[in-house]
């Protein structure tokens, strides 16, 4: 018999997973082609060629122990050196080597820090809608998320309604932006807010509160827009950086984290994400590609190809009469279903080979998200399936 954590979370496994497979039934029935699958963030940009270079390169010419070998578990220390001189210099910091643990990717990444950071009673605050893993996450070290409701008409943090989330077992709140599902960046002016409110709870409860800032989509955005660097707004802040969507690697595993200098108690936190590595079982980022992306890290990906898509699909969906926030970055929209029974609709939608994820999946019912790191081609071969779709409502 499986524990019973574990069957909670069996019982509660991911929406999005479940519609990729149910992609792959369908696409069997109907054909792939007329199959519209709206469901998994999986990038469909190849990789930058520089990618695959540097794999060559580094195997033929680098010695093998030095490549594959064991490390420190936070990494390799000149690979955390040299992407601690890219985060110093982008962000007009004073970042060292010792702030950087490399990780399996942005998951690994989050539960290296809650495992570091959370009791078993404590809170996780975040801003709906949320990637639904958080719940599971918290759930791994006995820590209750407390779920923030929206600002549905920006979906931008809501600051008031945080202050009365915030209690003495609050140890972490973690935001994400460009926000998966919304695709929104959080503006300078919440940031700002947000950090003031943490300060003074801070104060006022006599504890520490840390900020997480979860940015596998940091570098998909559109239109000039900036993602602020939490790290100039509060020190008890950790950032999660992913290559899974910057460099399309996403079955690579591969990220790090970026701990403030002056967070509280620096040292015994950075040893303990050090075991926690260890603990959980990866030990360490995968050698190779910690390499890999040490040698790229101005690399990236077009995300001409995603703002494309973006504006096929948003202008289509929003001139047939849905109601949708145009995304700032990341690749999904979140546009409002027309009738209050999210997963109704999403069930609807499958009538017309439409795959999308229910808005209760991420906190926010009353909504659907669609993820646009598809073709071109399936994009404007779907938009005569959402005019069907939205015809069953008028």
């Amino acid at each position: 018999m499986i524990s019973n954590k574990m069957q909670s979370l069996v019982a509660n496994s991911s929406v999005i997973r479940a519609m990729f497979d149910e992609g792959k039934r369908l696409s069997k029935i109907y054909g792939e082609e007329n199959v519209f699958d709206f469901s998994l963030g999986n990038p469909n940009v190849e990789p930058p060629e520089v990618i695959k270079e540097s794999i060559k390169d580094i195997l033929d010419n680098e010695v093998a122990t030095y490549v594959h070998g064991y490390m420190n578990n936070s990494g390799f220390e000149d690979v955390r050196t040299t992407i601690a001189e890219h985060e110093s210099k982008k962000h007009g910091m004073n970042i060292s080597f010792e702030s950087i643990v490399m990780t399996v990717g942005a998951a690994g990444g989050l539960n290296i820090i809650f495992k570091t950071l959370l009791n078993p009673g404590d809170e996780v605050i975040t801003f709906a809608p949320f990637f639904g893993e958080y719940r599971a996450y918290s759930a791994n070290y006995d820590a209750n998320l407390v779920v923030v409701e929206p600002d549905i008409d920006t979906f931008e943090p809501n600051i008031e309604a945080l202050k009365s989330a915030i209690t003495p077992k609050t140890k972490i709140v973690i935001v994400n932006s460009p926000n998966n599902p919304t695709g929104v960046i959080y503006s300078d002016a919440a940031l700002t807010k947000l950090a003031e409110v943490l300060k003074q709870k801070e104060e006022e409860l006599g504890i520490d509160i840390f900020l997480i800032s979860d940015e596998p989509y940091r570098e998909i955005v559109y239109d000039n827009a900036e993602v602020p660097c939490l790290l100039k707004y509060y020190k008890n802040t950790i950032i999660g950086y992913s290559y899974s969507k910057s460099l399309s690697l996403p079955g690579e595993r591969i990220g790090y984290l970026v701990v403030h200098p002056e967070i509280a108690d620096f040292s015994d936190v950075m040893g303990s994400l050090n075991v926690a590595n260890r603990i959980l079982g990866f030990v360490n980022a995968p050698s190779l590609f910690q390499r890999v992306v040490a040698k790229n890290l101005n690399a990236e990906v077009d995300v001409n190809v995603y703002k494309k898509n973006r504006d096929a699909l948003y202008n289509h969906l929003v001139s047939i009469g849905f109601e949708c926030v145009k995304p700032q970055g990341a690749f999904y929209l979140f546009p409002r279903s027309p009738i209050a029974d999210d997963k109704k609709f999403c069930e609807d939608a499958k009538q017309f080979n439409l795959l999308l994820v229910p808005g209760s999946a991420f906190g926010c019912p009353g909504h659907f998200r669609l993820s646009y790191c598809i073709s071109y081609e399936k994009i404007i071969n779907s938009l005569p399936a959402f005019d069907k779709l939205i015809a069953l409502y008028k």
